[in-house]
Parts: structure tokens; C-alpha cells; sequence
């Protein structure tokens, strides 16, 4: 509403395509054109931290499925020396209320090793990303709130088990823009296997301006459809006389937010249009570079790639990047781990480790916060013999970069790593954390909804300190 009065003049979609012409795109396009546009009518796209901040972009590594802390990232002795046995004393009880206490307890699927000069602990299934263990901090007292997958994807991605609230990414593009106003802030890579238990939402941008939910590059030759205009087309002209036309139309709608972030999201894809072929393309890419991430290996290509494109869009200032490893079923292994999780460290594990490298070459590894993790880890406790259980009362998540201190386990698990017992780490606490990192004070960060000032940590959330270089 303009005046106070129920809005008349509203016409629909369609209508205003119509009366358009050459539709709300080629509107939206127009304001790239005009260089007479006054400064106060664009958004700033970089927008100050509430401090200095200790990194500047995030990767995160998600897992999609669970993978389980006491086979990679956790060692528990008393796992071994109870293995084949029930839960010993107080646990037994405990789990035994809750239903899940019947098969007996499964040791560790492969050994552990010190690493590196900080002797940190971490199986043999991760050998490649083992060489940077010096580098790495390793939050063993994780919690979340849910046993399920989709509510627990949900919280570890929006801070909430309910679908629907804007993801990390987004409130790190809302609160901070973006470094590169010509690639979106915030850039999504999903497993081309698909199946993602949540699905899209995960990344969404909630009750946030649509502009900032997760762009989603595909996998193959083609990450960006529609990515090249038709050579025939020579919008110019157009484009400019549509300028006027198109901030008319916003402004007797009031500014809507809705159709205002339609406009930016035209106005993104105009701009990717010139600066995104160069970021997808990795044919100029040295054969070391390429080998670095694993290309040449069948079982580890689809994944590498998808790390170079990470890298490539980190280095060009893309804030967010978000990358996930897991099908329907991911590292969901509930049958056996020893063939699931050979398998997704398989494919995982050496890019991961040329992708650490070459952010360290390229200076990037020290203001780029880098998060490994799934949405919980898994039971000690056997299921169908080989496989375990979602275990959302403790887990690991690990942390990377020169924001964090490296060769560290902040927090533990109990003796058979079922529930956080020290240092513990909620995902909101996570989240503070991650924010904190990036000079974002997560109680300021908020947004009014319905009447209520909404933020990423709800009412909780304190910063993991301890860990910080």
C-alpha cells in the first residue's frame, strides 16, 4: 500500500508482463545499463561487519547422511574393550528407557593414528586429509535436537528442526553482501546423485528477501542453465528505455519486497551472464591443479570438480559456498560402515585434501572458514551387525582455516561417544560461532518477522571461544 488505503491498482503477473513488452527480465536488466542511476538507488553490495572479522567467506563440506564421529574423528578405547557387549552400566540403563539399548556395542570399523606434529587422533579412513591434521579443529562435544534427517539438516543448516527459516548462508549474504556483486553471495552444490532429505529448503532463504537464498550450480558440463544469451539478441536500446518504466512499477507497489528481490534475482543473472563461463570452466586449469583435486580417478572426479568450482568461486568473492558429499543415502550407514563409509571417504577424502592445499597456495586458507560435518553422527551400538544408528546427542564437526587454532580436539563425547559430555557444542552454539568468525554478532543480526525480531540462534547460541587463533 502507498496510501493507506486497500491497493487498488494491483494488477497480476501476467498483467504486467503484458503491459511490459519484453517482461519483467529485460525491466530488471535496464538498471544495469543506466550509469546516470543515482548512487542512493542501488543497495551497497558489501556491507560492514559488526567487528573485524577473523575470515572473510565460508566453505562448508556437508556430509550429507551422518557420518560416524567414533570411525573418523573420535577414537574411543572403551569402545574397543567393549565391543560385542551391552551397554555397560549407567548408559545401558539410560538407553534402555529409550528403546535403543538392545544390540550390543560396535568397536571402532578402522584404527586411529596420532597426526602430525599435534598428535591429533584420526582413522585410517581419512588418510589424505590425516596430512593436515596440524590444520585442523576438531569439535567432538556436538549436539542437536532431532533423530531424524530432515529435521536435523534443517537445523544444521537454518538453525531450526522446522522447514522453513532462512539458512546460514543467507543470513551471511543478508548481513554481509557480497564481495563480487556480479556472482551471488551465496552458491549451493548439491550431490548430483540427488536425494537430499529435506531437500532445497535447506538452503533456502526463509522469511528473508528471496535474493538471498542459495544459488544452485549443477554438476556436468553446463553448471548454470541459460548461462549464454542468444547471439541475435541486442538488448541495449531497450533496455535503456525500459529503465524509467521498470523503477516506476516498483514504486507504485511500494517497493515490494517480492517483486524488488525478482528484480535483483534478473538483474544477478544478467550480470552472471558476463562473469560466470569464466568461473565454470575449468579447461584453463593446469594438469597439476587438476591431479591436485583427483580429476584423473573415475572414483573421485565428480567430487573433485565440484571442489575446483568451490575454489574458483571463493577466489573470485563468493561469500558462502556450500558443498555437499551424499545421495538419499549418503554416509546414512545403517547396514555396514565399513563398505559405506570406504566408499564416501573414497570419493571424498584426496580432493578435500588437494582442495586444503591449494587454498593454502593460493593465500585463501587464512581468511576463508572452512566447516566439515553432517546433520549428527552415528551410535555405538550395532544395527543390522555392521551398521549403526543416527546419533544426534554427539557428534563431530570439524573446523579448518586461519580463523581456527589447528592440531585441536575442543570437547569430548562419553567413553563409547553416545552423548556430549564436555565442552559441549550445540548447533546454535555452532552457529554463533560461524557468524563471530565472520564479525557478525549473532544477537544483532535479526530480522523482523510477524512481530517478532527473528536471528539465526533463536534465543541461544554463545561462541565457542576456546577454539579462535
Amino acid at each position: 500500500m502507498s496510501n493507506g488505503n486497500p491497493r487498488t491498482d494491483f494488477f497480476s503477473r501476467r498483467d504486467f508482463l503484458a503491459q511490459a513488452g519484453g517482461g519483467i527480465g529485460a525491466m530488471a536488466l535496464a538498471s544495469l545499463l543506466n550509469e546516470e542511476a543515482s548512487a542512493a538507488e542501488r543497495s551497497p553490495f558489501v556491507r560492514n561487519p559488526h567487528f573485524a572479522p577473523r575470515a572473510k567467506r565460508v566453505l562448508w563440506l556437508f556430509m550429507h547422511g551422518g557420518p560416524s564421529h567414533m570411525d573418523l574423528w573420535d577414537p574411543k578405547p572403551d569402545l574397543v574393550k567393549y565391543a560385542g557387549k551391552p551397554l555397560p552400566g549407567s548408559f545401558g540403563e539410560v538407553m534402555t528407557r529409550r528403546k535403543v539399548a538392545k544390540n550390543p556395542l560396535l568397536g571402532p570399523i578402522k584404527p586411529f593414528a596420532s597426526r602430525g606434529q599435534s598428535g591429533l587422533e584420526i582413522s585410517d579412513f581419512l588418510p589424505h586429509m590425516a596430512k593436515h591434521a596440524d590444520s585442523l579443529c576438531v569439535l567432538r562435544g556436538c549436539h542437536g535436537d532431532s533423530v531424524n534427517h530432515p529435521q536435523s539438516v534443517y537445523q544444521m543448516n537454518t538453525g531450526s528442526i522446522l522447514m522453513g527459516k532462512p539458512s546460514v548462508g543467507s543470513w551471511v549474504a543478508y548481513g554481509l553482501g557480497s564481495e563480487n556483486r556480479d556472482m551471488p553471495s551465496f552458491v549451493v552444490l548439491p550431490d548430483p546423485r540427488g536425494g537430499l532429505k529435506g531437500g532445497p529448503p535447506a538452503w533456502g532463504s526463509g522469511f528473508l528477501p528471496a535474493t538471498y537464498q542459495g544459488t544452485t550450480l549443477r554438476s556436468g558440463t553446463n553448471p548454470i542453465l541459460n548461462l549464454k544469451p542468444p547471439a541475435y539478441r541486442d538488448n541495449t536500446a531497450f533496455i535503456r528505455f525500459l529503465r524509467h518504466a521498470n523503477l516506476a512499477h516498483l514504486a507504485k507497489r511500494d517497493h515490494d519486497d517480492t517483486l524488488k528481490a525478482r528484480i535483483d534475482s534478473y538483474e544477478l543473472a544478467f550480470r552472471m551472464q558476463t562473469k560466470a563461463p569464466d568461473i565454470v570452466d575449468i579447461s584453463s586449469e593446469s594438469a597439476a591443479v587438476k591431479k591436485l583435486y583427483a580429476l584423473e580417478s573415475e572414483q573421485t572426479a565428480e567430487f573433485g570438480t565440484r571442489c575446483l568450482l568451490a575454489r574458483r568461486m571463493l577466489e573470485r568473492g563468493v561469500r558462502f559456498v556450500q558443498l555437499y558429499s551424499g545421495d538419499t543415502g549418503g554416509w546414512d550407514a545403517h547396514k555396514n560402515v565399513l563398505d559405506n563409509h570406504t566408499a564416501w571417504c573414497g570419493r571424498t577424502d584426496r580432493p578435500i585434501s588437494g582442495l586444503f592445499d591449494d587454498l593454502k597456495a593460493r593465500g585463501l586458507w587464512d581468511d576463508t572458514l572452512i566447516i566439515w560435518g553432517g546433520e549428527f553422527g552415528r551410535m555405538p551400538m550395532s544395527e543390522q551387525g555392521t551398521g549403526r544408528d543416527h546419533n544426534p546427542w554427539g557428534y563431530s564437526v570439524v573446523l579448518a582455516g586461519g580463523a581456527v587454532k589447528g592440531g585441536v580436539a575442543y570437547g569430548a563425547t562419553d567413553p563409547i561417544g553416545l552423548r556430549a559430555e564436555q565442552n559441549k557444542v550445540h548447533v546454535h552454539d555452532l552457529h554463533a560461532t560461524i557468524l563471530h568468525i565472520l564479525g557478525i554478532d549473532h544477537e544483532r543480526l535479526t530480522v523482523k518477522h510477524l512481530g517478532k525480531d527473528e536471528r539465526l540462534t533463536d534465543v541461544a547460541g554463545n561462541v565457542v571461544k576456546e577454539i579462535l587463533a
